[in-house]
């Protein structure tokens, strides 16, 4: 498995240990459980995201409707100098 080096401040390496000790585990299991939890995080908002675009796509026209002030202009109707 591919490895990484980390650097960390001498606080947050002693933080680290506390809270390695605290949950009775290495300090490599926690730095690797919060990094895949981060991972995990981010894939879910990528897929909350891309559900809202199909949602906002699919409802484009409902929307338009219920917020016409929030619409862009349309071509030709640009804001005068």
């Amino acid at each position: 498995m591919p490895a990484l080096n980390v650097e960390f401040s001498d606080r947050e390496l002693e933080d680290l240990r506390q809270i390695a000790k605290e949950r009775g585990t290495s300090m490599k299991a926690l730095v690797r459980e919060a990094a895949a939890a981060d991972i995990a995080r981010h894939r879910a908002l990528q897929e909350g995201a891309e559900a809202f675009r199909r949602f906002f796509a699919t409802h484009a026209d409902e929307f338009a409707a219920a917020f016409p002030d929030d619409e862009p202009p349309g071509k030709g109707e640009g804001r005068a100098a």
